[in-house]
């Protein structure tokens, strides 16, 4: 039995305890998430869930379907990373001093990414991509003084007129 990661995306009614409602489901059912978002839609009444997991095709189907069964749930979809478009946030702060500044700056340019707070003795990185564009910075960056490391996790929405 072959576990992938799997990202399916929930619209569900914008009210109160329905996150903790869509997330106890995937525990009780030993689900571990590795990654959870909750974000507004343009309709102000619905909410979507990006929940990110590893799991066959028998457990993500079985998930799937008891999802669907609870009344706060409007929709939810499978997002694969061929029909769709998989981002997440970082932000990282770096001790820096003079000698290291420049050599800092041209990885954070080659990646991308910005600096956005500038100390005497330190930097904040922000960097936004697909998550292995993230790792990859932060593996490149584990040479560094990295004092701190917030990663909003992953957030996905369906190409084309998908959801």
């Amino acid at each position: 039995m072959a576990f992938q990661r799997e990202v399916v995306s929930i619209f569900v009614d914008n009210q109160a305890n329905v996150l903790s409602r869509v997330v106890s489901l995937y525990g009780r059912r030993g689900f571990n998430i590795d990654s959870l978002t909750v974000s507004a839609t343009n309709n102000p009444e619905v909410s979507r869930i990006t929940i990110v997991f590893h799991g066959d095709e028998q457990t993500l189907d079985q998930i799937i379907s008891q999802t669907e069964k609870l009344e706060v749930v409007r929709d939810v979809f499978r997002l694969t990373p061929d029909e769709s478009v998989f981002r997440e946030l970082l932000l990282m702060k770096v001790v820096v001093g003079k000698e290291s500044r420049s050599s800092l700056k041209e990885i954070v340019d080659i990646y991308r990414g910005k600096i956005i707070d500038l100390s005497k003795e330190s930097l904040i990185i922000e960097m936004t991509g697909e998550p292995g564009k993230l790792d990859a910075f932060m593996e490149m960056m584990s040479c560094y003084d990295v004092v701190e490391v917030c990663r909003t996790g992953m957030t996905a929405i369906g190409r084309g007129l998908r959801k």
